[in-house]
């Protein structure tokens, strides 16, 4: 039985060994974990701001962009309004300066009115109007306007209209009488031709 003792007394001296031989949790070591722990939650906390940081920072770009998007924009319709303004002022002299071409024009027919009265010789006041006639044509000229030939030419629809058909088989799909006469401007038709064509 003192043997059983024995074997008693070292199983609790073993046991006090085994404690001593287990680590033993130093407090300092303890305490720096702690704080390691709360510079993790500090950082955690300083996540946010970063954040709300770049976000800021994306926020001040979108701004700068949407301002340039803006300005842009505004920059594109004031073009576009000069340019109709351009446009609108273009036409506007180019009328103003074929009214000035055609103002000599007016002046002769205004002479040749008033000679009218007491002119004597009818050839006389025909060799006038074909002057008078040949001056606005040529200014017509200068301006791109072309007159079309039409008679005896083949209808075609792009210089042409039909006014009506006649009977005339030589001259079968032809243009046999300009009723009025079409004009081409720079190549460009102004006015169709009023015709007949021939069937």
């Amino acid at each position: 039985m003192k043997f059983g003792k024995k074997k008693e007394k070292m199983s609790d001296n073993e046991e006090l060994k085994n404690q001593d031989q287990q680590p033993v949790e130093n407090p300092e070591q303890k305490e720096t974990e702690l704080n390691e722990g709360e510079t993790n939650t500090g950082d955690e906390k300083q996540c946010p701001d970063v954040v709300i940081e770049t976000m800021e920072s994306l926020q001040m770009k979108a701004n700068e962009w949407q301002d340039k998007y803006t300005r842009l924009f505004a920059d594109f319709e004031n073009y576009k309004k000069r340019m109709r303004q351009e446009r609108f002022d273009l036409l506007q002299s180019a009328g103003s300066e074929l009214m000035l071409d055609i103002l000599p024009v007016i002046d002769d027919f205004e002479r040749g009115l008033a000679s009218l009265a007491t002119a004597t010789e009818i050839e006389a006041v025909k060799h006038g109007y074909e002057l008078i006639y040949n001056k606005l044509l040529g200014i017509m000229k200068q301006k791109g306007l072309e007159s079309m030939e039409s008679v005896n030419e083949v209808f075609d629809t792009d210089f042409h209209e039909a006014l009506t058909m006649v009977e005339n088989p030589e001259m079968k799909g032809k243009v046999v009488e300009v009723v009025e006469k079409g004009y081409t401007m720079r190549g460009k038709v102004l006015r169709y031709a009023k015709v007949v064509v021939g069937n």
